[in-house]
């Protein structure tokens, strides 16, 4: 549609009818023939000399133009546009870290899948892991695999296709046979002092104890939770095992505790899908609309027209003025 930005300029419009009518005119003294005997030639003539003044005068189409080159002029002043369509933006307010271990034990198929047999357990975070992506269009997702160390797979992204890839080429072994949860928790809490949305949600798994991190889950955890990072704690191990492969339950219910995050155990595929399921329920999602309506300046054409046709009129003017004073000469 088209819109004034200032339509207030428009109060402009009955200005020079205003000066015309406050503002007195325009005198100016210019010499004449001077006669010694005027006042006697005026008594014999019966009249009674004043001040004279000569005032031209303007033709209607003059005035018609004057008056159209002056609207132009204002509803240029007034800066008529065009506004376009409104464009729309989605803009998300969570970032969602997605931290899996990728260490040796990842590999030990003992996870029932739902048709009975029993599947690796990197394969059962595959399939539901790569689903729970596909249900969060409107989050930004990253990727963090750690064994012996935390390694940054994928950024916070909008490209969930690519963070699908990733998730269906992880390998059990590919980042070391040890476990470093606080590493990790402490790689994603730097990741996350880059972001700006409000809602920050690592969800973390693992199939074991921490036995190759520098910094202790426990300290990174309060860390995260002064930085605002909530931490939900996935853990697919077994409590009963001893040793590398033992599933430190407590650590990871505290993790989740100070975070303000919930703790789940998946013993099986089916649960597994279902703790993802109750994350996506207790996350939202979370975006914010932004939207406008570019503009499209046109004061350049009433302007122009204004110019345009003043000089038109008035060079035709001078042109036909000076014509007739060489036809009179």
């Amino acid at each position: 549609m088209y819109q004034l930005d200032m339509p207030w300029a428009l109060l402009l419009l009955p200005l020079p009818l205003l000066v015309w009518w406050i503002v007195p005119p325009h005198r100016e003294t210019s010499a004449s023939l001077r006669l010694p005997f005027f006042d006697q030639v005026a008594r014999a003539a019966g009249v009674e000399p004043t001040v004279g003044s000569v005032v031209p005068k303007r033709s209607w189409p003059q005035i018609l133009v004057d008056v159209f080159v002056w609207c132009l002029i204002v509803v240029a002043l007034a800066r008529p546009q065009y506004v376009e369509p409104p464009l729309e933006k989605t803009e998300p307010q969570r970032d969602i870290l997605l931290a899996l271990d990728l260490s040796q034990s990842m590999d030990t198929r003992d996870f029932a899948a739902p048709d009975g047999t029993s599947k690796a357990r990197v394969d059962a975070v595959r399939t539901v892991v790569a689903d729970f992506v596909a249900k969060r269009p409107g989050d930004r997702i990253g990727l963090i695999a750690f064994g012996d160390a935390p390694y940054p797979l994928a950024p916070f992204t909008m490209d969930h296709a690519l963070v699908q890839t990733l998730v269906e080429g992880l390998l059990p072994g590919i980042a070391g046979p040890r476990t470093a949860l606080g590493d990790t928790l402490g790689l994603g809490i730097r990741m996350f002092e880059k972001t700006a949305v409000p809602e920050r949600v690592m969800i973390l798994l693992t199939d074991g104890n921490d036995t190759a991190s520098k910094m202790p889950p426990l300290k990174a955890a309060d860390i995260a939770k002064t930085k605002g990072i909530l931490i939900h704690a996935v853990g697919i191990g077994d409590p009963a095992a001893s040793g590398e492969d033992k599933l430190d339950t407590a650590s990871l219910q505290k993790i989740a505790e100070t975070t303000g995050g919930r703790y789940f155990f998946g013993g099986d595929q089916t649960q597994l899908e279902g703790i993802y399921d109750e994350l996506d329920r207790i996350t939202p999602e979370d975006q914010k609309l932004l939207s406008w309506r570019p503009r499209i300046e046109l004061f350049h054409w009433p302007l122009g027209a204004s110019v345009a046709i003043a000089v038109s009129w008035y060079g035709l003017s001078g042109v036909l003025g000076l014509i007739r004073r060489r036809a009179a000469a």
